[in-house]
């Protein structure tokens, strides 16, 4: 897999995404782009359409992981966004798109999952 992260929703000032970027820059992947969350917010419509965008859809909470495949068993709208929605409604912060997938969350046992690291 490449080093490459496409795009990172982010936040300012919040714990789990200092936690997914010490882990990115530990494996040495690059950010191409970083979007502000605070100022570029992303509702229940616009997750969604980000969401239809790519093949899977990894959500870290903890320690649980739930993948969703969109290419071949798509969840329902309403399953879908309440994994993709923080308590605001809108996108949870982080969120990294590394070409078909998406990465939902701050979750070790996620990116491991995601990026075969093992730190």
């Amino acid at each position: 897999m490449s080093k490459i992260i496409d795009w990172m929703y982010h936040r300012k000032g919040c714990t789990s995404c200092a936690k997914s970027r010490e882990f990115l820059e530990q494996a040495s992947y690059e950010i191409r782009e970083i979007v502000d969350a605070t100022k570029n917010k992303k509702p229940r419509e616009a997750a969604l359409e980000l969401a239809r965008t790519v093949d899977k859809v990894v959500v870290g909470k903890g320690k649980k992981v739930v993948t969703f495949d969109l290419k071949h068993a798509p969840p329902d709208e309403d399953t879908l966004a309440a994994a993709l929605l923080g308590p605001t409604g809108n996108l949870k912060a982080p969120t990294l798109r590394l070409g078909k997938l998406l990465l939902v969350g701050f979750s070790e046992a996620a990116y491991r999952e995601v990026f075969g690291e093992s730190q």
